[in-house]
């Protein structure tokens, strides 16, 4: 039994998957709001944490880390000028998942990953 894994695999090779992480994410700061599986809400989730907390300090430096995983600049510069300054009174804990409905074609768990404002 595996035991203190990281991640969730999602079914897909490493590329794939990181590549999947960063679409999600670039997406999930254009429309501050996505719905997916529950299992990638959940992953998708830690990174968006991590990129918030990174855009939080405002510095060159932050942002040139955020646009290595970040697709799209104009979406970088969503999240370091107006998402992160508004999250910047809080602690941690910038999304919510809510679960929503089930798919019907393949039954999948589905869940909305929003901002807390």
């Amino acid at each position: 039994m595996p035991h203190q894994i990281a991640y969730k695999r999602l079914s897909r090779t490493d590329g794939h998957r990181k590549a999947l992480l960063r679409n999600l994410a670039t997406s999930f700061f254009k429309h501050e709001k996505i719905e997916t599986t529950s299992t990638k809400a959940k992953e998708i989730s830690k990174v968006v944490d991590r990129l918030i907390t990174t855009a939080r300090r405002g510095d060159l430096h932050s942002r040139r880390l955020i646009a290595e995983y970040i697709t799209e600049p104009a979406v970088v510069k969503k999240l370091v000028e107006q998402i992160a300054p508004a999250l910047k009174d809080r602690s941690g804990g910038y999304t919510r998942i809510t679960k929503s409905r089930v798919r019907p074609g393949d039954a999948a768990e589905l869940s909305i990953l929003e901002l807390v404002r």
